[in-house]
């Protein structure tokens, strides 16, 4: 593909996402309009719910877990290897955080560290380790990325709920009785709206802070610019002495890593594993391949519209609390859900890595 081609994609793919993003503020306009011209309609009730602190700081907060999986998938497909076990990821960190922590005791401290933070990187060693076994069955064994992904979240899906009713007698996990609380920072916690990015779970700090370091390593350092040759060009790297293999490796722990930290945060910060059904994950992990897609593996992009999902989920949540409108509360649930279908059909243009998805061997042409 020639540099002339890529540059008229990329200008394409930037227009086509300015487009969109306009016309999501035209709707938001559209909405605080009706809503200031008729303050008792149902707009002017979600003119205030858009606008209330409480939903900004459920935002960031159901927001945690999406990002932090799309992170992780960003890294693993720059690397080459298409990862939609993320799901998985989440569901196993979630649990294995619950569960070490109540067999460490919620109470207890080992060597100074609370058992809810042991629980924490427990359950992002349990989402490494999985990714770690996933990345060996698609890099050494060079399995079907597509079918070992959905093994892992389908695994992942079966033994937690298993092994909660082993523990527990039953699919979900009882309530530790501590979460991991909120971090506040005097002065600006108190500012209005804004305030509620410096009254936070802690995990929404680290999430603050993930995002602009995952760009810079993706686009300023010399391992970010190994992982996405891996996944453009694999053979122009090997031949200039870097293992293909390592690297890609490297992306797929990488992205259990991240994964780890958003499954985690995702039940220590409820207290309780819930596994019925889908489990308390309930389709995050895949939500966040669109969020990378959409963000065309820009994490700020990924970030972008993982708080744009969560941020809908946290106003049709209040929406649901208003009273007077005879709407259907299983058709107000639909409304993040819808958006996210929207936004899977528009998001065609993206440019995947060249190389994702293809097996490669070191010093062998073919790939």
């Amino acid at each position: 593909m020639s540099t002339t081609t890529i540059d008229r994609l990329r200008d394409t793919e930037l227009s086509y996402r300015a487009t969109l993003a306009g016309g999501a503020l035209s709707v938001f306009l559209l909405i605080a309009l009706l809503g200031l011209a008729f303050p008792s309609s149902i707009w002017g009730n979600f003119l205030a719910i858009l606008t209330s602190r409480s939903t900004l700081s459920s935002a960031l907060r159901l927001s945690v877990p999406i990002t932090f999986a799309a992170l992780g998938g960003i890294f693993s497909e720059k690397a080459g290897v298409v990862n939609i076990g993320l799901e998985g990821l989440l569901i196993i960190s979630a649990f294995t955080a619950v569960i070490t922590t109540a067999v460490v005791g919620p109470e207890m401290t080992v060597v100074g560290l609370p058992a809810i933070w042991i629980g924490f990187f427990a359950g992002i060693l349990s989402s490494v380790l999985f990714s770690a076994l996933f990345a060996v069955v698609c890099i050494r064994f060079k399995a079907d990325q597509i079918i070992a992904g959905l093994a892992v979240w389908l695994i992942a899906l079966g033994l937690a709920p298993f092994a909660a009713t082993v523990y527990y007698g039953g699919v979900n996990t009882d309530n530790l009785g501590t979460t991991l609380g909120t971090w506040t920072i005097p002065v600006l916690s108190d500012i209005p709206f804004f305030g509620a990015f410096f009254d936070a779970d802690p995990a929404v700090y680290m999430m603050l802070v993930a995002v602009p370091a995952s760009w810079y390593v993706l686009n300023r350092t010399a391992f970010g610019r190994h992982v996405r040759a891996s996944g453009e060009n694999p053979k122009a790297l090997d031949t200039v002495g870097v293992d293909v293999s390592r690297v890609r490796y490297a992306g797929v722990l990488l992205s259990g890593f991240l994964a780890g930290i958003g499954g985690s945060a995702l039940s220590l910060g409820l207290g309780q594993f819930v596994g019925n059904n889908q489990t308390m994950v309930n389709g995050k992990g895949f939500i966040a391949i669109v969020a990378y897609l959409f963000g065309n593996y820009n994490p700020i992009g990924a970030f972008g519209a993982s708080f744009l999902f969560a941020g809908l989920e946290a106003a049709q949540i209040r929406l649901q609390q208003v009273p007077g409108y005879a709407i259907p509360d299983s058709l107000i649930q639909t409304i993040p859900y819808v958006t996210v279908l929207v936004i899977l059909a528009l998001v065609g243009r993206t440019r995947i890595p060249e190389a994702a998805g293809e097996h490669y061997d070191t010093g062998d042409d073919n790939r």
